[in-house]
């Protein structure tokens, strides 16, 4: 995210292991030809410049929306190895922080790249159905979703997946049944180095 003061401007990078590479050169290679930037999780339609107390409560109603926690800001496993994941809804229903009662639903962009994908602690059907087919590919859908209050990870140990990477790169995407909170992380799988 960047942001400007009319003398400098300055951007915090996130690169990828192949862009860190190519930055490592300093031979001129590195370009920057696209970024995503990405605030999904705050509805800017709440903005009030009507607010009744004034101009410094017009964002009194985005500040006080709830936000989640994955505990992550980014997520790397090695191959084989596992991790609960255990959101927390943050400003919600007045708590500082909470479990949500109904669950949180989490899809994983690629689930091949996952041993395991489950999602554990609601005993709900709809959980139940949801939560049968974790694993399970169909043609070129790739992604999963599951439903819990924690979410388990294990990465996979298949080593034809990476082919000649050294790593495998998804999403983990988790969203507050109750709240409708939301966050994104991204989710590295590193190959383990066989002899």
């Amino acid at each position: 995210m960047g942001y400007l003061n009319n003398n400098i401007i300055t951007v915090d990078a996130i690169l990828t292991k192949k862009g860190r590479e190519t930055l490592a050169k300093n031979d001129g290679s590195f370009r920057i030809t696209q970024f995503a930037l990405g605030d999904d999780e705050i509805d800017y339609t709440l903005y009030n410049v009507n607010h009744p107390s004034g101009s410094a409560y017009y964002g009194q109603a985005i500040d006080g929306m709830p936000l989640l926690d994955l505990g992550f800001s980014a997520i790397t496993l090695q191959q084989g190895a596992q991790l609960a994941v255990t959101p927390q809804t943050l400003n919600y229903l007045g708590n500082d922080q909470i479990f949500e009662t109904s669950g949180y639903v989490a899809t994983i962009a690629d689930v091949r790249t996952m041993a395991t994908y489950e999602g554990v602690g609601i005993s709900s059907a709809a959980a139940t159905a949801q939560n049968s087919t974790s694993t399970t590919t169909l043609g070129t859908n790739v992604s999963s979703t599951v439903i819990g209050t924690q979410i388990n990870l294990r990465a996979t140990t298949i080593n034809t997946l990476f082919g000649s990477n050294s790593t495998l790169l998804t999403t983990l995407t988790v969203i507050g049944l109750d709240s409708g909170a939301r966050a994104t992380v991204p989710v590295t799988i590193t190959k383990v180095a066989t002899t």
